[in-house]
């Protein structure tokens, strides 16, 4: 008689590739500066020669002009470019103060100057911004990534400004269906990575250069068509003023801009959130949570507590995990000393989605703690326990 059936092993997330990448990366002593490597496009012992594999593609031959993302793995290909005076355009960080730059080399620079001006503060030195009206076209796209598969399945640092620049770019017109994307890792980083990971505003890529191959992926996956509001909160819109602009230009267009936190339902609960904390301030006193001092009044808002966060961990990416499961808070309270936050949720049910999703969750080695936080007791939520 046949036993009973076991649970099929869970995906590794994400999260877990990364961390699985970053930590053997460091251990094996294939890490270069900037370290320690977790958290960033990992730079590695050899970057420089698998960009040099650039030179022998077609398509970075016959391309005018690269757009390559500004980490130290990338930095001799930006040289490369540079020195087959090619247009070299180059994101700004974090997109602050637009979409990208252009690298404006001296005349008659010399080698050793092209190299400068392929370095973090060359990028500086020696730019001038690309603004919306630029008309820039780009040819071949270059990307940082921490894990890729032979496939073309790509896995970033988890912050998504790879994925957001290039969706910028196609609502820009700067890029086509048919340009090119590169990604330059160590062949460690070329994982197995399940499809099922990947979502729509995933940014897919066509070769994978390493220090021993150069592999084409074929990857038929269609890369992002445009920037997709209803996955952009007010917090990244508040943070990318050209993306504020972008989406003005496409809410004249007709387009649907309705952003992730702004959805009607949605909506419509933040304003009764904001109603009853109102209320509750002028005509009671609520008792403060001794754990979560912040969760003090509306009974619309449901309040998840995270526990077990590992020192080092950074607020970042706490938020780009919950980016990945779909279970972004309106608001968050970060007390990384205290290896702890509190995620605040309008509605009842993407609170509950949360504590599962994060429940045993693995980030930077610890499995996380989820429930619902001690606040939620008097809203009949029943007896949570004291969170240590």
């Amino acid at each position: 008689m046949a036993g009973p059936a076991r649970p099929l092993p869970a995906l590794p997330s994400k999260w877990d590739i990364r961390e699985k990448v970053w930590e053997y990366l460091e251990a094996s002593g294939l890490a270069e500066f900037p370290r320690p490597v977790r958290g960033r496009i990992p730079n590695f012992k050899g970057a420089s020669h698998a960009a040099t594999r650039l030179l022998g593609l077609q398509e970075f031959q016959a391309a005018c002009r690269v757009k390559i993302n500004p980490d130290a793995p990338q930095r001799n290909a930006r040289f490369l470019t540079l020195e087959a005076r090619k247009t070299l355009l180059v994101p700004t960080p974090r997109l602050r103060t637009g979409l990208f730059n252009r690298i404006v080399p001296p005349p008659g620079a010399s080698k050793e100057i092209l190299r400068r001006c392929a370095t973090s503060q060359g990028v500086k030195d020696y730019s001038v911004p690309v603004g919306l009206d630029g008309k820039a076209q780009v040819d071949l796209v270059v990307v940082g990534s921490v894990a890729v598969s032979e496939k073309g399945w790509r896995i970033g640092k988890g912050e998504g400004y790879a994925d957001m620049e290039y969706a910028m770019m196609v609502s820009m017109g700067a890029v086509r269906e048919d340009t090119p994307v590169v990604t330059i890792v160590h062949d460690c980083q070329v994982l197995d990575i399940a499809e099922e990971l990947l979502g729509d505003h995933d940014l897919t890529v066509d070769y994978i250069l390493t220090p021993t191959r150069t592999i084409q992926t074929n990857c038929k996956r269609p890369k992002p068509q445009g920037i997709m509001w209803h996955k952009v909160s007010s917090e990244m819109l508040g943070k990318i003023p050209i993306l504020r602009t972008l989406r003005s230009r496409e809410r004249q267009a007709g387009k649907d801009v309705t952003l992730q936190d702004e959805h009607p339902a949605l909506a419509n609960t933040n304003r009764a959130a904001i109603s009853d904390e109102k209320a509750t301030a002028a005509n009671s006193h609520v008792e403060s949570d001794p754990v979560n001092p912040k969760s003090q009044g509306s009974a619309t808002t449901t309040t998840v507590y995270v526990g077990n966060l590992p020192g080092s961990l950074r607020v970042s990416e706490l938020k780009s995990a919950l980016r990945e499961l779909q279970v972004i808070p309106v608001g968050l309270k970060w007390q990384g000393a205290q290896h702890r936050a509190f995620l605040d949720y309008s509605d009842r049910g993407t609170a509950h989605r949360a504590v599962s999703s994060l429940q045993g969750l693995s980030l930077g080695g610890n499995a996380l703690r989820a429930e619902l936080a001690r606040s939620q007791r008097s809203r009949g939520q029943g007896e949570i326990s004291r969170h240590k």
